[in-house]
């Protein structure tokens, strides 16, 4: 026989069956410790777990706005979570209630640093070794979710964590699900935040690829290079105009049938026949040029996939990737002010204020 399952669904440890505390499944047993950030789906506090002294994340799921339980986007969040087990994934430790069924929790690891506050809050760039370690490890997050036929759909800096052993984790599954990789579905393009928002979303693209998220991870690459975020826009033309500006203009040529998407028309297009990777990258060898370029093509059928890219030619040059344990450690920047994360997050808002009503009518299907 199995070992026997908690009240929440998690199978009993060892540490139960001999009689030692095991972590507990009610709030009351966790000391919050002060609040880590809040997004539009919840709250996120740190906490102690009284049983096992152990530091978590508690995030309260916000149920102001549902009228039918607990939002959609959490409990995809929830159902992916629970198939992930992967060293660069977030690892969800529970569900639990609160005081009354309208108060849930989700229980995750802790992790000191969320990328973009640390980036905002350290000056000093990283290293070409720390940066291709960063990498790496979204890459193998993104690998393990795209061979699970997962794709993420709002990565992000800001979706990035790292811990004091220099781990790094991908978090925040709101936007995440199943996809199937031989028979095109039909998505909502409202999807991912702006500034890492692929091409083929700006132009109305409903039956796109696990390929958006590599964009983004093109957008995350060179902002570990920059220590700034690339393509920082207020708007989807604003956007279209950077992304022209250093990539050039999309043709048939470069992404073959890429003027008959829905939008493609309605952006008009600078004269700038140029890509501008190596002159606004002047300290990236060719090889780190070439992988950037690779993750941000326009053609996402030409897009590096992250299997790909991990076996690029940039993580085998000297200096080789640091492994996560020489990784160098900062001070906590949960409670730091950041600009830039302000400003992402408020697009982020507005980008999911903007599709609620359409996600309310769609959810069933999409």
């Amino acid at each position: 026989m199995g070992a026997p399952r908690s009240p929440g669904g998690a199978r009993a440890s060892d540490d139960d069956a001999r009689g030692r505390p095991s972590a507990p499944d009610e709030l009351k047993n966790y000391e919050k410790l002060g609040r880590i950030g809040e997004g539009t789906y919840g709250v996120v506090y740190k906490a102690r777990c009284r049983a096992t002294n152990e530091i978590v994340a508690l995030k309260r799921v916000r149920m102001d706005r549902e009228r039918d339980g607990m939002p959609l986007t959490s409990l995809r969040e929830i159902k992916i979570l629970q198939r992930c087990a992967h060293e660069n994934v977030i690892s969800l430790k529970r569900v639990i209630q609160g005081e009354t069924p309208s108060n849930v929790f989700l229980v995750f690891e802790y992790c000191e640093h969320e990328m973009a506050r640390l980036i905002d809050f350290v000056k000093t760039k990283f290293t070409t070794s720390e940066v291709k370690s960063l990498m790496m490890q979204t890459l193998r997050a993104v690998e393990y979710l795209h061979e699970r036929k997962v794709f993420h759909r709002d990565l992000k800096l800001s979706n990035l964590l790292l811990n004091q052993r220099g781990e790094l984790k991908l978090c925040d599954f709101g936007l995440a699900r199943t996809y199937d990789p031989i028979e095109a579905g039909i998505y909502t393009p409202k999807v991912v935040t702006l500034w890492y928002r692929a091409p083929e979303l700006l132009f109305g693209e409903e039956q796109y690829t696990a390929a958006i998220d590599m964009w983004s991870c093109g957008c995350v690459f060179a902002e570990f290079l920059k220590h700034a975020p690339l393509f920082p826009a207020s708007t989807e033309i604003e956007l279209m105009q950077m992304i022209c500006a250093l990539l050039g203009n999309p043709n048939s040529n470069i992404w073959p049938g890429w003027d008959s998407l829905p939008h493609a028309k309605s952006f008009k297009f600078p004269e700038q026949p140029y890509n501008f990777l190596e002159l606004n990258f002047p300290s990236l060898s060719p090889a780190g040029v070439d992988l950037l370029d690779g993750l941000l093509t326009y053609d996402p059928g030409k897009r590096l996939t992250a299997k790909e890219a991990l076996a690029h030619e940039y993580f085998k040059e000297m200096p080789p990737p640091k492994s996560p344990a020489e990784m160098p450690t900062f001070p906590s920047t949960h409670n730091t002010s950041s600009s830039r994360s302000r400003r992402a997050a408020e697009d982020n808002d507005r980008s999911k204020r903007q599709r609620g009503a359409l996600d309310d009518r769609i959810a069933a299907v999409f």
